[in-house]
């Protein structure tokens, strides 16, 4: 039976306020947080005004030139709730510095920098991407609305050299060898593709500014300004005016300007380890200095975070990564909080059990007080899990309900496909976000896009109102239907939840809680929506659906 529509608003306002209530009452930490990536040029057009800006063309290879996604286009969806009603918590945006100004083609046709990763002024906001009073109505828009910012930052190169964009001076920059990745030296020492000139971050010696930057600065009026600034900086610090010293200073100021919450490093292997604990120094400085500065824009105390990209680390290497000839190097241990987890993408193909059980054992062991950050899908992780969308639920209840971090990969959420014929290398994983298909409600194999949105929604939001999901101990309770339980306590807050997976979709079944909930106890189905009692340590609700997600509140 179809309820009238004022009642059906006044349920769906009603469970809305009621999810809202208890996502307020658990505490935000990392370890359970859900990560929305997204390449800030591919996600939505807030501003066609800024879409060709330095003289860029529409002239690149399919999917390698700007798209016209740009800050405003975020801020947009923020201020829609699209993010809210996902259950995402933090947003990490690929870097939003200023890209090399022409293309250049490295063997898959002519490609402009929209991704952010070929710097030209870590100082500036990519005019393509908007301004630096959008970037601040950005990062504000999100902290007003529960949502903490990511960064994505690059230490150990700049974008590549073409006729407009000149090569760094030789004591920042090496030109040569290429990395062949069979050790800590050929991975660091070298450039990680021709023509990418590598930053010395091993150097000690005083360079001077570049002087392709120091003309930019006194053009745009601002070189004094800048020159000041990093005076300033090496002397407060002590440090050599080295070049990853500049690039600490410069990253650390997007957190001492704007509060970003967080650093996702770049690369992180191609440089020296201790690198990041020095970022990570003074970037918690900026921050400190922020939240202090703004304490009525800051989202609850906790420090600065930092998760980092070892391109390959699997959470089963722990806190022990092999550089190769007997090196091995703990991140951890050099400013991280959390790795990017490589190996979720292929783990996804085991049972439920076998990955949640061996994840929660690796969390609460070795990696105990730090954390993963689980992945399906990425920019440039060229075997995604199911690149065709086919097993889009499946693909939600094993990212979203292991332990660990999740990142959404945008569109992950609305079957995006991965695929895109005619594209060549990563170009393929980096089409515009699907909001026609969105609005048209698209089918994708067996599935509607609408309703595989809505799904991922729903274990989304349950995701932000518990802790436990990511940050708990897991406990299989059933193995038919499947049941699990998550428990968590710290600081003298506690959170505890039952999920059941793969149930029946032509009737409710009986759920085990026992242990976890008692007789008498009312608990609700966050996927339903639904409220039962507890009797003879299980719980039944009166409606049919694949999943269900019980808590107290």
């Amino acid at each position: 039976m179809k309820l009238p529509v004022l009642a059906a608003s006044m349920l769906l306002a009603f469970s809305t306020a009621t999810q809202a209530a208890a996502q307020a009452s658990k505490p935000f930490v990392w370890e359970n947080a859900t990560v929305y990536f997204l390449l800030t040029d591919r996600f939505n057009n807030g501003d066609k005004a800024n879409d060709h800006a330095f003289g860029r063309k529409d002239d690149a290879a399919k999917l390698r030139g700007f798209m016209g996604g740009d800050l405003a286009g975020i801020t947009a969806k923020i201020k829609e709730g699209y993010f809210k009603d996902l259950g995402v918590n933090a947003i990490w945006l690929t870097p939003p510095v200023e890209q090399i100004h022409a293309p250049t083609d490295e063997g898959t046709g002519k490609t402009y920098g929209f991704h952010g990763y070929w710097a030209r002024d870590f100082t500036a906001v990519d005019a393509n991407l908007g301004t630096e009073q959008d970037f601040r109505n950005f990062v504000e828009t999100a902290h007003a609305n529960g949502i903490r910012v990511l960064l994505d930052v690059v230490m150990n190169h700049t974008g590549p050299v073409t006729p407009t964009d000149p090569v760094w001076p030789a004591d920042w920059v090496r030109t040569k060898p290429k990395c062949t990745y069979k050790d800590a030296p050929t991975t660091v020492d070298c450039t990680l593709v021709d023509n990418l000139p590598d930053i010395l971050t091993n150097s000690n010696a005083n360079v001077a500014l570049p002087p392709a930057l120091v003309a930019k600065w006194k053009k745009e009026g601002r070189y004094e300004r800048e020159v000041k600034e990093l005076d300033a900086f090496f002397k407060r610090t002590g440090y050599p005016r080295a070049p990853r010293f500049y690039l600490v200073k410069w990253h650390a100021d997007w957190v001492r300007k704007y509060g970003v919450d967080g650093f996702r490093a770049d690369t992180v292997k191609h440089t020296e380890p201790g690198v990041w604990k020095e970022l990570k120094q003074e970037a918690s400085l900026a921050y400190e200095e922020w939240k202090r500065a703004n304490p009525a824009k800051r989202l609850g105390n906790q420090p600065f975070f930092m998760v980092s990209e070892v391109y390959g680390y699997s959470i089963n290497h722990g806190r022990s990564y092999d550089m190769g000839n007997n090196v091995t190097v703990d991140w951890l241990a050099n400013g991280f909080d959390s790795m990017i987890n490589f190996s979720m993408k292929s783990d996804a193909a085991q049972g439920y059990e076998k990955l949640f059980s061996e994840y929660s054992k690796a969390l609460q062991g070795p990696m105990k007080g730090y954390s993963v950050l689980n992945y399906i899908s990425s920019h440039d992780d060229g075997s995604p899990y199911d690149p065709a969308r086919q097993r889009p639920l499946e693909a939600a209840n094993k990212l979203l309900l292991a332990p660990g971090a999740a990142q959404i990969y945008y569109g992950d959420e609305s079957a995006r496909l991965l695929n895109i014929e005619g594209a060549e290398g990563d170009a393929k994983l980096r089409s515009f976000m699907n909001w026609d298909e969105l609005a048209a409600n698209t089918q994708r194999g067996i599935h509607r896009v609408g309703d595989v949105r809505e799904h991922w929604a729903k274990l989304g939001r349950f995701r932000a109102a518990h802790p436990a999901v990511g940050a708990g101990v897991h406990q299989m309770l059933a193995s038919s239907p499947y049941t699990f339980k998550r428990t968590w306590q710290s600081g003298g807050v506690s959170d505890r939840v039952v999920v059941a997976l793969d149930l029946p979709n032509d009737k409710a079944v009986p759920i085990s809680v026992a242990g976890v909930f008692n007789d008498g106890q009312t608990v609700r189905d966050w996927y339903t929506g639904k409220t039962a009692v507890v009797n003879g340590g299980k719980v039944q609700f009166g409606t049919a659906a694949p999943v269900a997600l019980i808590a107290q509140d």
